[in-house]
């Protein structure tokens, strides 16, 4: 199982990025100041199901966390995943 802890931020490509064995599940995102927008969330197909984009979004949720941002999830996969999760309720704006 790959630990949340070694998701990225690739400000180039505006996303965050998790691999898992080679293959890279990310977020997309755009930055409002100390606010970060999350559009999309995507798995490689060989990947859904398997917790994958949980595991990011919780290493999301970790950085955003220590870096005090706040997200705003437009991505259905990520506000929900979010509102499963009380103890990030204070990152949402």
């Amino acid at each position: 199982m790959t630990d949340p802890a070694y998701v990225t931020d690739n400000p180039d490509r505006s996303r965050f990025e998790l691999d898992v064995s080679g293959q890279i599940v990310f977020a997309n995102y755009r930055r409002q100041g100390e606010t970060v927008i999350i559009t999309h969330v995507e798995a490689p197909v060989a990947l859904r199901g398997t917790g994958a984009s949980g595991r990011l979004m919780e290493g999301i949720a970790r950085m955003l966390q220590a870096r005090n941002e706040k997200v705003v999830p437009l991505c259905s996969y990520a506000a929900a995943w979010l509102k499963r999760k009380p103890e990030y309720a204070g990152l949402l704006t």
